[in-house]
C-alpha cells in the first residue's frame, strides 16, 4: 500500500491510500463524535462497492443512490440530497462518503462542503478517472449553465483508491482515466508518459495511479485554490470541457481531444514536438471532435480560467515544462482546427 498526503496551512488536509483490497477495510478516519455516515453512490459497479464499504462500517449508515455520470451533478439532484440529509438528521460531526466515479465524487464533495457550511467527506473512487483526477485535490462542483461553474474548494479527509477495483474495470472505463493520468505526465513526469508509450494497450495500473497522484498531490499542496501553479493541471481542459458538454462525451475523452488542441498551440508558440496525437490514439482515445463549432467557441470563452486580461490556456514548452499563456481568438481557431473544428 502507498500513502500520499495533501497539506494545507502546514497540516495534513487529505490522506490518500493506494493499494489492493482497501474497500473491504474501514474507510472512515478514526475520530470521536461521529454518529452516522451517509454513502452516496451510483448504479452498477459503484453500488456494489458501496455495499462492501458499508459492510466495514461500525457507525450507523445510509446508502443513497444518485443518477449515473453527470446526471448526478444537476441542481435538482443536489436539492433532493439536502432534503434527505435533513431528514436523516445529519449533523456537523457526521460524514459523507462518496463511492463512484468522478461526477459522484464532485457532487458528494460539493454537498459535504455546503451542508451545515461543511462536514467531513471521504471518497472511494471506482473509476480510473476519479482515482487519478476528480477525487484528488479538493475541487467540488455541479453543472449549472456550464461545466462545474458552481462549486467549492474543500479537501476530503481521506481518499481510498483500491487498485484491485480499478484493475477489474472494463477497458473503456480505464481509458477515460488514462487521459487524465497521461496529462499529469505531460505537465510534470516524463517517465509517466513513457509508461504509456511503452505499454499503450495495458499500462500498469498501480504505477500510473501512484505516479499521477504524486504529481497532483504535490501541485495541490502548493496551490490549493488555483491562484498559481495549480492551473497547470488544466492542460487540455479549456477546449476539452466545451467539447465534453457540446458533444456529450466522457470527461476523459474530451480531455484527450483538448490536449490535441493544446498540443497544436504548444507547437505553434513554443516549438513543442512530442507526438501527442499519435500517443493518445495508441491508447484508444479520440483526437478529433464531432461537435458544433460555434457552441464550442461560446463555452470556451465562458471558461473559469479567464482573468482580466482574457482567456488563459495551459501549453507545453516541452514535457514537464507547462506554460500558462493568454490566447487570442486566432489562437483558439488554430487549436479548434487541429481537432477538426474549423
Amino acid at each position: 500500500m502507498s500513502k500520499f498526503e495533501i497539506t494545507a496551512n502546514g497540516r495534513v488536509a487529505t490522506e490518500i491510500l493506494v493499494g489492493p483490497a482497501l474497500v473491504d477495510e474501514p474507510v472512515l478516519p478514526v475520530r470521536s463524535g461521529r454518529q452516522q455516515a451517509v454513502i452516496l453512490t451510483q448504479p452498477g459497479i459503484p453500488r456494489a462497492i458501496a455495499e462492501r464499504v458499508a459492510a466495514g462500517l461500525d457507525e450507523q449508515h445510509t446508502i443513497l443512490e444518485l443518477p449515473d455520470r453527470d446526471e448526478a451533478k444537476r441542481w435538482e439532484v443536489v436539492a433532493e440530497l439536502y432534503e434527505s440529509l435533513a431528514g436523516l438528521g445529519v449533523a456537523r460531526h457526521d460524514t459523507i462518503v462518496g463511492v463512484g466515479g468522478g461526477a459522484l465524487t464532485d457532487v458528494a464533495g460539493f454537498v459535504a462542503a455546503t451542508w451545515l457550511r461543511g462536514i467531513e467527506a471521504v471518497y472511494v473512487p471506482t473509476t480510473m478517472l476519479a482515482a487519478v483526477d476528480a477525487a484528488i485535490g479538493g475541487k467540488t462542483g455541479i453543472n449549472l449553465a456550464g461545466k462545474n461553474l458552481v462549486g467549492a474548494f474543500a479537501h476530503p479527509a481521506k481518499v481510498i483508491v483500491d487498485t484491485a477495483v480499478l484493475d477489474a474495470l472494463p477497458l473503456t472505463i480505464k481509458r477515460e482515466g488514462w487521459a487524465e493520468a497521461i496529462k499529469t505526465g505531460f505537465i510534470a513526469d516524463r517517465d509517466l508518459v513513457q509508461l504509456f508509450v511503452d505499454s499503450p494497450e495495458d499500462p500498469p495500473t498501480e504505477e500510473i495511479v501512484r505516479r499521477s497522484i504524486a504529481v497532483k498531490a504535490d501541485v495541490v499542496s502548493e496551490d490549493f485554490t488555483e491562484t498559481g501553479r495549480r492551473m497547470i493541471l488544466n492542460f487540455g481542459h479549456t477546449i476539452g470541457h466545451a467539447v465534453e458538454i457540446v458533444q456529450g462525451i466522457s470527461h476523459g475523452e474530451a480531455v484527450s481531444i483538448g490536449m490535441v488542441a493544446a498540443g497544436e498551440l504548444s507547437r505553434d508558440k513554443f516549438g513543442f514536438d512530442f507526438p501527442i496525437n499519435a500517443t493518445l490514439a495508441s491508447l484508444g482515445l479520440p483526437i478529433v471532435a464531432e461537435a458544433d463549432l460555434k457552441a464550442v467557441e461560446h463555452l470556451v470563452w465562458l471558461d473559469k480560467k479567464r482573468d482580466s486580461a482574457g482567456l488563459q490556456m495551459v501549453l507545453l514548452a516541452e514535457i514537464g515544462v507547462p506554460q500558462i499563456v493568454h490566447v487570442t481568438a486566432d489562437d483558439l481557431g488554430l487549436g479548434l482546427a487541429a481537432i477538426g473544428l474549423a
